[in-house]
């Protein structure tokens, strides 16, 4: 399978890629013909991620290591060596999540955002300044960043968790005034991006909860489809724009 899809020879990093998203990404991404190097914090749930996508892609490109996002070196080197042993990278998405909330805004523990400042925050720095200039080089890279609509409009026991999300989608739309720019003058062939979620859901989720409706929820397998569609659209379609797959708040 892996060869023939719509990202055929296509180099894909995936960093979060042990999580139930990254699970569907590796896949959805291996059987639409990509090269996809996922990375993860926790060594077995990463090993456990490839190898499904490994099996249910049909042999797909898919490998995984371990790195230590929140240390910018280690995350240059990540960027350095994939580029190095595929040539090149197209693509990168970021899946690094967190929460932590309380019940009212008066509740709120700084320690939470201390928290999820290193996890959403700090992780899309390290990412986008390691992968920047190999995805600019390429002739279709992609920085997806999934975010939440909780970003957009905050209640008041997500503080911390929206301020994070807000703060990490102006990190990314300022990567794409670099695309812009560095692009000038010149048909652009690179971008970054934000999916806009309200929550995940997956198949664990429904079976601990059989009765809840997660309405406005999206699955991760639509998350994945929608994530490899990013290919599918234009680099100047993309650049710089929220893509909400839940109603706008």
């Amino acid at each position: 399978m892996a060869g023939n899809g719509a990202l055929s020879g296509a180099v894909i990093a995936v960093a979060g890629a042990g999580g139930p998203a990254g699970r569907a990404t590796l896949l959805r991404l291996a059987e639409a013909g990509a090269t996809v190097v996922g990375a993860d914090n926790d060594p077995e749930r990463l090993a456990e991620a490839v190898d499904a996508a490994r099996y249910s892609a049909g042999g797909a490109s898919v490998t995984g290591e371990p790195v230590d996002l929140l240390d910018l070196e280690s995350t240059r080197d990540w960027a350095a060596r994939i580029e190095k042993d595929f040539g090149g990278v197209d693509g990168v998405v970021h899946l690094v999540g967190g929460w932590r909330g309380s019940e009212t805004f008066i509740k709120t523990s700084l320690d939470d955002w201390d928290f999820l400042e290193l996890l959403l925050i700090r992780t899309v720095q390290h990412t986008s300044l390691a992968f920047s200039e190999a995805l600019q080089r390429s002739d279709r890279g992609r920085y997806v960043l999934i975010s939440a609509a909780g970003a957009t409009k905050p209640s008041a026991g997500n503080a911390a968790y929206a301020a994070a999300k807000a703060a990490a989608e102006a990190w990314t739309l300022a990567m794409a005034d670099f695309f812009r720019k560095a692009g000038a003058g010149e048909e652009l062939t690179s971008a970054a991006t934000i999916l806009v979620v309200k929550a995940l859901v997956h198949d664990a989720m429904r079976a601990e909860r059989p009765n809840a409706k997660f309405a406005g929820f999206t699955d991760v397998k639509d998350l994945a489809g929608a994530i490899a569609d990013v290919w599918e659209k234009s680099a100047g379609e993309v650049n710089g724009n929220r893509l909400w797959l839940t109603e706008k708040p």
